[in-house]
């Protein structure tokens, strides 16, 4: 770009980012709260004019300025960033946008998997995309192989450890239905990795023989998909993100055939509480329930995955048996990492 300089701003750069809020600002564009890592365009004058921004395997925050538009620069952008996330290994990137830039990103190589077009609380209609023309089909495709009868639901979980609570949902779900559904949460957003996660939930469900465990990949509560999930997002932020994620699943319900799609009440979190709620309005639309399940509580006391979490940080191992089922709680005390925390 003749005239123009790209350069990193870094998140200690305190006029930068001020600079860069004003910029979103004016085109009305709200700043992502999780990102790490943005550049910006600026002119001779070293006056912001675009930014872009990344965070995980998406791409986000991209705008340029009103008065700077049709120069290409949008191009310069999604160049410099596709680039910046291959040379650290992500090829399989996720972007979501408003739906009249999707026709821009589609030049780009990413296709739509998704588009969400009756927010009524926010103006900006979403496209949710990929850069792999059959990367959902596919996921869907290899879902489809484990289809069985109609009488199937479905548990979508973190297991952030896995927790008697995540045990007695998946139990009751078990008892009322032919075959269960289990997606774990796959992305590494959480204090336990991904592949710690999965080996507790397979261990503590090893003896229920109608569950089926599954990864949710990009396509389910991932920051691609549903960044809210992880953070504190305002009210109608997360309504969008919500249905976004809940238009997905219901593709991924149909590829399977469920027909109910259980989750734990949630006192905590307003975030789930919303989601749950969306799900309760959405899911009849395709003959699928949504059915809340009570919290299991212990002397009086809610088990939560969060609360396990606590007493790892202040290295109270003793008191997690209470909260765990046996496995996870002999697997937590042979990871000599969680004793650190």
């Amino acid at each position: 770009m003749i005239g123009y300089t790209i350069s990193q701003i870094r998140e200690n750069d305190k006029y930068g980012r001020a600079e860069l809020l004003k910029l979103l600002t004016r085109e009305n564009i709200k700043l992502d709260t999780n990102l790490d890592y943005t550049m910006g365009v600026y002119d001779n004058n070293y006056n912001l004019i675009a930014t872009g921004s990344c965070y995980a395997n998406t791409l986000r925050c991209i705008a340029v300025d009103s008065n700077f538009q049709g120069e290409g620069i949008m191009n310069q952008i999604v160049s410099h960033l596709v680039e910046y996330q291959m040379n650290r290994g992500n090829s399989h990137l996720f972007v979501y946008t408003k739906c009249d830039t999707a026709i821009f990103f589609s030049d780009f190589g990413f296709y739509e998997i998704a588009r969400i077009d009756d927010i009524n609380d926010i103006d900006d209609k979403i496209s949710f995309m990929e850069n792999k023309k059959n990367g959902f089909a596919d996921y869907l495709k290899n879902l489809s192989a484990h289809k069985k009868d109609e009488n199937s639901a479905v548990i979508i979980m973190n297991c952030n450890p896995f927790t008697l609570g995540h045990r007695c949902l998946i139990e009751k779900a078990a008892s009322e239905n032919n075959t269960v559904h289990v997606f774990i949460v796959s992305e590494d957003a959480s204090f336990i990795p991904f592949a710690d996660r999965y080996e507790m939930l397979k261990l503590g469900c090893s003896d229920l023989k109608n569950v089926i465990l599954h990864e949710t990949k990009s396509y389910m509560i991932s920051n691609a998909v549903f960044p809210s999930y992880f953070l504190n997002g305002e009210t109608e932020v997360v309504n969008a993100h919500a249905k976004l994620d809940i238009t997905l699943f219901m593709e991924i319900a149909k590829t399977l055939g469920v027909k109910k799609r259980y989750v734990g009440e949630e006192p905590f979190s307003n975030v789930t509480n919303i989601y749950n709620q969306n799900m309760i309005e959405q899911l009849p639309k395709i003959g699928v329930s949504c059915v809340v399940i009570p919290r299991m509580s212990f002397d009086g006391k809610i088990i939560s995955a969060s609360y396990v979490r606590e007493l790892i940080h202040d290295d109270k191992i003793s008191e997690i048996e209470k909260y765990v089922p046996k496995s996870t709680f002999d697997f937590l005390k042979s990871v000599v990492y969680y004793k650190k925390n």
